[in-house]
């Protein structure tokens, strides 16, 4: 360890996954670290996702066609997306910016860049789990993605041809093969695509605890505080002013998910990151044995099978930061989840969640340095995938942040993708 004196000292503003991991990687490394939140690590979206590991994920939300089909899924109150009448002026540039993203041209570069970004991502997580002595939390387990029919397929033929064209291994499966994986699967899905290669957490927030507990045994300072603003002095940003004062660092590391566009605001940067709120059930007596996480594709629900129960998680929901959860949205998850498979015990108690992804437009997060302020560097925008990510950008930043060569290039990620120099 280097003498304190001369030891980077690195404030992470965001206790989630992404900003413990990040915080894994430079303490790691022999930085002096401290984590500032105003809630208890692990205890947003952290919490509260489906579980999945998902490097296959190559394909962008937003693909060519999207706008033939947004409309529909747009006007069905139980569909997997929705915009509430109040927001639509307010998502209105963003979802423009989103269909931008959508075409062809744009598809396939962010495409590669998600394969850059996923091809190490559970590997990465296998790695940071077996250091901790907690191999148990992660599993390959494969993903199982499921249809009604061809046609409801044929919807997201493109990023199952995008899935192809990066290497990565699925295998179509008729209705008695995928029985033969997951019995419980009811007659509705007659089609699927399973790809073994992925895996899953079986509790997420006990793997952010895990972090969390393994961080502050190594000396990882945990600020109880709310991040209100950045300090700037000249052209480099010194600390975090939060409501208990302020917190000075040699490095602000801003991984506060979807709060992270308001703090850099003041500095003059406008950065389209959404909030798609998403909602779980989870279900601790399902009746229901899964052996990995399964997908209605056709309802963007999964079902994943976890050490607190049978999660259903799913729906997308645009509505801003401060209002409360939409309980309607709740109900397509048991609805479809019966769909999917008939012995599901719905009377069983259920424990429900809505939390807050932080979404671009583009599909990719904003990660690295600011290029016009010294001292800053950013990890977030992750959307459906910052469980996935969250071990290899904390790993890359960490690279960037020491001067290193970061394994992949950073520039598709770039903040400055979005906004001008402040």
């Amino acid at each position: 360890m280097t003498d304190q004196a001369h030891t980077p000292h690195a404030l992470i503003v965001g206790a989630g996954i992404v900003g413990l991991y990040t915080a894994f990687h430079l303490r790691r490394a022999g930085w002096r670290v401290q984590i500032m939140d105003r809630g208890e690590p692990g205890m947003g979206c952290s919490a509260g996702n489906a579980g999945a590991l998902s490097s296959a994920s190559v394909a962008p939300l937003g693909m060519p066609g999207i706008v033939r089909q947004a409309p529909r899924m747009l006007l069905d109150p139980s569909g997997p997306l929705s915009v509430p009448p109040y927001y639509w002026l307010t998502a209105a540039p963003w979802l423009l910016r989103f269909i931008q993203a959508s075409r062809p041209e744009n598809v396939a570069a962010i495409s590669q860049a998600l394969r850059h970004l996923l091809d190490q991502a559970i590997s990465c997580h296998l790695q940071a789990m077996h250091q901790l002595g907690e191999d148990r939390l992660v599993h390959i387990t494969g993903q199982l993605h499921l249809y009604p029919n061809d046609k409801a397929a044929a919807k997201d033929s493109s990023g199952w041809a995008l899935r192809r064209q990066h290497g990565i291994q699925v295998e179509k499966l008729n209705y008695p093969q995928i029985q033969s994986l997951e019995p419980h699967i009811g007659p509705h899905y007659q089609l699927g695509y399973f790809m073994p290669d992925q895996g899953m957490v079986v509790n997420p927030l006990r793997q952010a605890q895990a972090l969390a507990t393994a961080l502050a045994s190594q000396g990882v300072e945990f600020l109880r505080d709310e991040a209100l603003s950045l300090q700037r002095e000249e052209q480099r940003i010194t600390g975090v002013v939060g409501r208990q004062g302020m917190h000075k660092a040699d490095h602000i590391v801003v991984c506060a998910g979807a709060w992270s566009a308001k703090l850099l605001q003041a500095l003059g940067y406008k950065i389209p990151l959404e909030t798609q709120r998403g909602y779980h059930l989870t279900l601790s007596d399902s009746g229901i044995a899964l052996n990995r996480p399964v997908v209605a594709a056709d309802r963007k629900i999964f079902v994943t099978p976890m050490e607190t129960g049978l999660r259903l998680a799913g729906t997308v929901e645009f509505g801003g930061l401060n209002r409360g959860p939409t309980q309607r949205r709740l109900k397509p998850l048991l609805q479809y989840g019966k769909l999917l498979l008939p012995e599901l015990n719905t009377s069983a108690k259920a424990q429900s969640w809505m939390g807050h992804r932080p979404c671009l437009p583009d599909s990719l997060p904003v990660l690295g340095p600011a290029q016009a302020l010294g001292g800053l560097w950013l990890n977030f925008g992750h959307g459906h995938l910052g469980l996935t990510m969250s071990a290899v950008s904390g790993k890359l930043l960490s690279q960037a942040m020491q001067g290193r060569t970061p394994d992949i290039a950073l520039a598709p990620y770039a903040l400055e993708r979005f906004s001008t120099r402040p």
